[in-house]
């Protein structure tokens, strides 16, 4: 059997297992235009997509983070996360971090946080000299 007798095969295969897969009667019963139309748009889940990467995106990491009704999502520090967010009213150039010595090595990091907090839009993004300036910058937000 030639390539293209078997690619032919595959495809009327793909057809009748389509073709089967509907009901007998598709297409025969009547459309309503009265009815109400159903809102069918997907909504993008609230919170916000964090992501720290390395220079020149020579690597990235990321992690969705939620605060609302309670700290939830894959962040490994939700709740410290979410309590940052809270104290500084969403404004991550307020954000408190934690003081802790760093090194001056210069290794940069930018960190950015896109979506919404407590329904107010977010994009923000920031580089820092190395990951430990940015710790100590941020606290928990960037902590994964």
């Amino acid at each position: 059997m030639t390539l293209r007798a078997i690619a032919g095969a595959a495809a009327a295969a793909a057809l009748l297992t389509c073709a089967a897969a509907l009901p007998a009667h598709a297409g025969t019963d009547p459309v309503d235009l009265s009815a109400e139309p159903q809102a069918t748009a997907p909504t993008a889940p609230e919170g916000l997509f964090l992501t720290v990467s390395g220079s020149g995106d020579s690597w990235i990491r990321g992690v969705r983070l939620s605060c609302a009704p309670v700290p939830s999502g894959p962040h490994p520090e939700a709740k410290a996360a979410c309590a940052a967010l809270d104290t500084a009213r969403g404004n991550l150039d307020r954000l408190s971090g934690e003081e802790r010595p760093c090194t001056k090595r210069f290794d940069p990091v930018t960190v950015r946080a896109a979506g919404e907090w407590r329904g107010l839009p977010v994009d923000w993004r920031k580089s820092y000299g190395n990951a430990c300036q940015m710790q100590t910058a941020t606290g928990a937000l960037f902590r994964f």
